[in-house]
């Protein structure tokens, strides 16, 4: 099998496993869901999910974040580990947000990823799951060692990986396939040990060929 047929049974059979193809982080806005990616590096979605509901309770909004000191906003996040650089770049990336875009969320990866702590990761799903256009979300461990594992790319540069499934997946379907991926590896394709037997892309998996 080619690449993109890989790719492509692999879309239909996730999508068939897993419906609803959404992000697992809680948010109900576009600024509250760049905050809480930003707090999910090297966090679990789950433990961001616990902390967020006080800290958008103490700051509601974008203009909250951006009249607040980092400060202020370390208490909320500290068990989500590396709080002071978070705590820096939410509050920084608030204040740019309402000086230089009034308030709203640029559309491109180009001037999403010029704001503090933003990288190309939060910059694709701000773009996937808020604006609906194309957005490759790779910068996660289950998606890398599953894009590898199944041969659709053959590195661990996210940036690398991203463009290999560009080249690869219908636009349509890539921002909800990696929210799969993320899914399938926590389900069954675990990093130490894959449960293969159980399986439903056993029989186009690189790592079982």
């Amino acid at each position: 099998m080619t690449k993109k047929q890989i790719a492509a049974a692999a879309v239909e059979r996730l999508k068939e496993r897993y419906p609803e193809g959404i992000c697992s982080l809680v948010a109900d806005d576009p600024f509250r869901l760049l905050v809480a990616v930003r707090l999910s590096a090297q966090c679990t979605d789950a433990r961001v999910n616990l902390v967020t509901p006080a800290l958008f309770e103490r700051f509601p909004d974008m203009a909250a974040f951006a009249a607040a000191e980092p400060a202020d906003v370390e208490p909320y996040i500290r068990s989500c580990g590396f709080y002071k650089m978070k705590a820096q770049d939410i509050v920084m990336a608030a204040r740019m947000l309402m000086d230089e875009y009034g308030g709203v969320i640029p559309q491109t990866v180009e001037e999403m990823t010029r704001l503090p702590g933003v990288g190309r990761k939060t910059a694709n799903l701000i773009c996937g799951d808020v604006y609906g256009v194309e957005g490759v979300v790779v910068a996660d461990t289950h998606c890398i060692r599953i894009s590898n594992r199944l041969g659709l790319c053959e590195t661990k540069d996210p940036y690398k990986v991203e463009l290999a499934l560009r080249a690869l997946l219908p636009p349509a379907e890539s921002n909800d396939f990696c929210h799969r991926l993320v899914l399938f590896g926590r389900d069954v394709c675990t990093a130490r040990s894959p449960k293969c037997d159980a399986c439903p892309l056993a029989d186009v998996c690189r790592r079982r060929l």
